[in-house]
């Protein structure tokens, strides 16, 4: 079976198109196929050119692709419409913030979010301009989580502002299947982290290394669940937002006191799960994002237990001659399967 062939069916398996159980009866096929065409090498095989008509008149009936020029027009445009209102509602609430009364706050970020979930479900339910419809989402979940907070204010109204938020863009992420909504998500709990974080799990004496380490806690299990929206959902982006979830909880713990083990640990733990994952798909977001975790957390946390440029050129050396005898040995062993 040729690698197009399986790389293809391991593309489709990631973006949830395939189950893998249809992805593995396809190769099984395709194998069978290959071995009976070398057994009976005379056997005739069909042409693509044959099933479709010979002769002039072919080339007349033949439709013809319809230019894909307006499309990628429309969805433009519907992509600057969404920013346009997105950047009005800031720059009026931003203007007029002190000037305004609650029910006019209120009735501006309801406005929005109603316009743009709106049209987002209009879209999605006409099963027009996936990707649009799906940015549209992800922008009304924002404005709508913006909305509650305004409305119910405080400390509550920030944490019920996030979980109105995560459920539209959990709602969203399990009807359409865009990236727009992970995205979107993880900025929501990102969010979710630093609000538990600050308002209900600290208390008003804590210190902020404690918060810091409680809040890294908190990426550690954003990276957990977007680890398993990768087994559902888009993977490629999934598992990228998991590696920055573990970025973010390694800064995290370069803030709490004496936690530079705990970011080293994250911090290698994430690039090495993605650089592993790269390995098996080729899938080059993986080790972009791997190598830029390690590029950053360690040489921050070698300088700051060592608080010395040498020790962190010791220790980025040791780190490089792990991971090149990683690659030599994953090379080595892909050479003899």
């Amino acid at each position: 079976m040729s690698s197009r062939l399986d790389d293809e069916l391991s593309r489709l398996v990631s973006a949830g198109v395939l189950r893998q159980y249809q992805a593995d009866s396809i190769r099984d096929a395709a194998d069978a196929e290959i071995d009976a065409a070398l057994a009976d090498p005379g056997r005739p095989r069909p042409r693509p050119e044959s099933a479709e008509p010979a002769g002039p008149e072919s080339a007349k009936e033949k439709p013809t692709p319809a230019a894909p020029h307006t499309s990628a027009l429309v969805e433009v445009l519907g992509y600057i419409g969404g920013a346009l209102l997105l950047g009005a509602v800031a720059l009026l609430t931003l203007a007029n913030w002190g000037e305004m009364g609650r029910a006019a706050r209120i009735t501006t970020g309801t406005a929005a979010a109603v316009v743009l979930l709106g049209s987002a479900v209009v879209l999605a339910l006409l099963r027009r301009r996936e990707q649009l419809s799906s940015a549209l989402a992800a922008l009304g979940c924002c404005v709508a989580g913006f909305a509650t907070y305004v409305a119910v204010e405080g400390e509550a109204g920030r944490v019920v502002g996030v979980v109105v938020a995560l459920a539209l863009a959990a709602g969203g992420v399990w009807w359409l299947k865009e990236p727009s909504l992970l995205v979107a998500t993880f900025g929501i709990l990102a969010v979710g982290v630093l609000v538990i974080t600050a308002d209900v799990l600290t208390p008003d004496t804590g210190s902020a290394p404690n918060s810091a380490g409680i809040a890294g806690t908190g990426f550690i299990l954003v990276a957990f669940v977007f680890a398993m929206l990768g087994l559902v959902r888009d993977q490629v982006t999934s598992w990228s937002l998991a590696g920055a979830a573990m970025f973010s909880s390694s800064i995290c713990w370069l803030v709490q006191e004496r936690g530079e083990i705990m970011a080293l640990a994250v911090g290698t733990a994430g690039p090495a799960a993605l650089l592993v994952a790269y390995g098996r798909t080729r899938r080059s977001a993986y080790a972009v994002v791997a190598c830029s975790i390690l590029l950053v957390i360690w040489p921050t946390a070698l300088y700051q237990l060592t608080d010395n440029l040498a020790g962190v050129a010791v220790g980025l050396v040791v780190a490089s001659a792990v991971l090149l005898l990683a690659v030599l040995m994953l090379s080595r062993r892909r050479s003899n399967e």
